[in-house]
């Protein structure tokens, strides 16, 4: 983690089952079998802790759109990193102060590096930040293998599913907070292999929309990721 000094964890979103009312289905279907999903979006830390969830957002939802409304919300707690932090986020969000993305139209997914080396200071960059961003990618894993209800919800009202994920992340943050053995957790950690979240909302296709932050606070961030890409070429880090 010293490679990226800074880094406190990492959001991303994942779609979790959820059951809706017919006129309501057009906003909560997801791809696949046409099953309906609540998109939530969580925040790890680098020990598969989880710092912040927010749930009950409609599966259509893209990952972006519901950082920036989950984050302006006066309601919802959002932590920021303080100035000097940030979180490894993947392409679909903006690159700017407080969150960290890959570079762009480069090799990204771990898969993506399993027979060929990083070459170029950005590979060699995305590289890096997929193993640490990959934390959050077995945290959701850990959590939907504990917790089936979240593959196929109850058709409880709405609002129960919604707490119902998050109760599941409470406990799940309980259990490894409190280093209570776990044979998931432990499956989990040795699995290194980040592919990428076909649960989630977001994904370099589709039309990215980032949070507004304006011009400073986006050239601060890219000028930090370029010099740890920089450093990385110099040291040969892979």
């Amino acid at each position: 983690m010293h490679i990226f000094p800074g880094a406190i964890g990492a959001p991303d979103g994942t779609l979790i089952h959820t059951v809706v009312p017919v006129d309501q289905q057009t906003h909560y279907r997801g791809r696949g079998k046409g099953e309906c999903y609540q998109n939530v979006i969580g925040i790890c830390n680098f020990d598969m802790i989880f710092t912040f969830a927010w749930a009950g957002w409609e599966g259509i939802a893209h990952d972006s759109n519901v950082l920036k409304e989950v984050a302006f919300n006066p309601t919802s707690g959002f932590p920021f990193p303080p100035p000097d932090k940030y979180y490894l986020c993947d392409a679909a969000y903006t690159n700017t102060r407080g969150f960290m993305a890959p570079y762009r139209n480069t090799r990204y997914w771990l898969a993506d590096f399993r027979r060929n080396i990083a070459l170029t200071k950005e590979e060699r960059l995305n590289h890096a930040h997929a193993q640490l961003r990959n934390i959050i990618e077995r945290a959701y894993g850990v959590l939907k293998a504990k917790f089936p209800i979240l593959k196929q919800m109850t058709p409880y009202p709405f609002p129960v599913q919604r707490d119902i994920v998050i109760a599941c992340v409470v406990v799940h943050t309980f259990i490894r907070k409190y280093n209570i053995e776990d044979e998931l957790f432990t499956n989990f950690e040795q699995n290194t292999i980040a592919t990428p979240n076909v649960g989630g909302g977001g994904s370099e296709g589709q039309n990215i929309k980032g949070i507004e932050w304006g011009s400073e606070v986006v050239d601060y961030m890219t000028t930090l990721r370029d010099q740890i890409a920089n450093r990385l070429l110099s040291n040969g880090s892979r």
